[in-house]
């Protein structure tokens, strides 16, 4: 028997069941869902971090501008860490 007849998955790379691996998202599905993130997460993203920073603003006052710079820099970054696998590569052509 030919390898193929034996395993249905041979000659795929490390895709499929029982791998160890997840299947990674083709170039065409990360670019859809990188749009949808764009699109929908991050204006919500925008709308939860001004928000913190009113309830912070008003629960403790004015932070000092040395603490507040890098308490937005941390959120401007902050939206993106949970989809870094979504955005990787997106740039480069197929």
């Amino acid at each position: 028997m030919t390898p193929s007849r034996i395993d249905p998955m041979a000659g795929q790379g490390n895709r499929g069941p029982g791998s160890g691996k997840p299947d990674e998202m083709s170039l065409k599905a990360r670019k859809r869902w990188s749009l949808v993130v764009l699109l929908l997460w991050l204006p919500i993203w925008i709308v939860i971090a001004v928000s913190l920073m009113n309830w912070l603003d008003a629960r403790f006052g004015r932070m000092p501008i040395w603490a507040e710079v890098p308490v937005y820099i941390l959120l401007a970054f902050a939206w993106a860490i949970p989809f870094r696998g979504v955005f990787r590569g997106i740039g480069r052509g197929e």
